[in-house]
């Protein structure tokens, strides 16, 4: 494939572990960007090279805190007054997520929110994976080319070489994600149904499907404390899986969740390295993005489909 490098590649402070690889990848160096911090906790960012009339991609996943989303939005102003040619945001877990509509009265729906203030700020394109709802691409003005961890993941599955494999989902609403899983496998899929009163506390769960004897692995797009899908392995066993596994493409794994996968019914918990981790644990194992984005930096920077990357 032949490639124009007229185009460079920046990183944020909390995704440039993911930038080196990715630039690996790409064979060219990353960008210089210096982030001064002030003592009150305000901070500044500056480019230490011209980037006129340069095609900019800029590395920087969302996950909390909020000064993530503030590093990207003042990198894409300072590149906008510095002229790059086009400003591409590269956030491969985009925060907020959850946030796509009104569930009740009088709340914000946060992924349009920041979907605006990107592209104010001066985005020309947004290169994103496993957003929480694939129709929150339409909150964009921009072109959006998403991404799916399961060009990674299900090459993972396979090389597992399960018997009696069941496909499953912690919840009702990953339902979509998990049935493209076993169609594309060619296995059953099996629905957990959960009730909860409040966000991050599961209160009920009852499987819809049969697992006895299958190597379960469960699909999801993110997790979080980890109680849904840690309740749901507990409650595959329960009903005689001989094993159960989990996927899932963000590692937002917050508060107690590496101890709830450690104690659960989990053989091994695995995601991709859109948000770093850095625990302890020897269920938690992560899988490299870093080939997939910069396969698709390449075919957009050259005007290719980038739709080889699909494999559901």
């Amino acid at each position: 494939m032949s490639e124009k490098k007229d185009f460079l590649v920046f990183s944020g402070s909390a995704s440039r572990y993911l930038a080196e690889k990715i630039c690996a990848s790409l064979d060219c160096p990353l960008g210089n960007l210096v982030i001064t911090r002030f003592a009150d906790g305000e901070f500044a960012v500056s480019y230490e090279e011209s980037v006129r009339g340069r095609d900019l991609y800029l590395v920087q996943s969302t996950f909390p805190n909020s000064d993530n989303l503030m590093e990207l939005l003042l990198m894409i102003d300072a590149a906008k007054r510095a002229s790059a040619r086009t400003i591409n945001a590269v956030i491969p877990y985009f925060g907020w997520a959850r946030q796509d509509r009104k569930d009740k009265p009088r709340v914000s729906i946060g992924a349009k929110l920041v979907a605006d203030m990107l592209s104010v700020a001066g985005i020309d394109r947004l290169i994103t994976m496993d957003l929480h709802a694939d129709q929150e691409q339409g909150f964009f003005d921009v072109p959006v080319d998403h991404l799916y961890a399961s060009s990674v993941l299900l090459p993972y599955i396979e090389s597992l070489g399960l018997e009696n494999l069941v496909i499953a989902t912690p919840d009702v609403g990953g339902s979509k994600r998990a049935n493209s899983y076993s169609k594309y496998l060619k296995c059953p899929l099996v629905l957990c149904n959960k009730t909860r009163t409040k966000a991050n506390q599961v209160d009920s769960m009852q499987i819809i499907g049969n697992v006895e004897d299958a190597n379960v692995v469960l699909v999801d797009d993110m997790v979080d404390t980890a109680g849904t899908i840690t309740k749901a392995a507990n409650l595959m066993l329960e009903n005689g899986a001989r094993s159960v596994r989990a996927i899932a493409s963000h590692c937002v794994m917050s508060g107690p969740a590496t101890e709830r996968v450690e104690q659960s019914a989990l053989t091994e918990m695995v995601f991709t390295d859109s948000i770093p981790y850095d625990k302890p644990s020897t269920k938690v194992k992560q899988i490299s993005i870093a080939d997939l984005i910069a396969d698709t930096i390449r075919r957009v920077q050259n005007n290719l489909s980038i739709s080889g990357n699909y494999l559901i």
